[in-house]
Formats: structure tokens, sequence, C-alpha cells
């Protein structure tokens, strides 16, 4: 499922230390082509939220 891959890749930067969470969005839009920014952000909110809740989006 694409969206594990999505949501695998904050979690790569977040543990190599470079940045937080706040500023992944730029890094996921370059790193998959084919999410707009918003499409950017919007995955890695509902990967923050899903983190804090362990539910799913």
């Amino acid at each position: 499922m694409k969206q594990d891959t999505y949501y695998a890749y904050p979690d790569e930067l977040r543990d190599s230390g470079l940045i937080n969470m706040f500023g992944a969005a730029k890094f996921l839009e370059r790193e998959f082509p084919e999410l707009s920014y918003d499409k950017a952000a919007s995955v890695l909110h509902c990967r923050m939220e899903s983190h804090m809740q362990r539910g799913a989006c």
C-alpha cells in the first residue's frame, strides 16, 4: 500500500534527526513527485494523528 510508504518516510526523517515533523511535508513532496504540497501536508497530518491515536486515517 502506497500510504504505508508515505507514512514510513516521515518516520525515517524524524529518526534521522535532520528535521522535525512540522517540516516534513516539503520532503514528502520532493520524495514522492505524485504528491502535491497540499496532499503531502495532508498525509503528514494524518500520519501524525494516527501515530498519536494509534488509529488509522
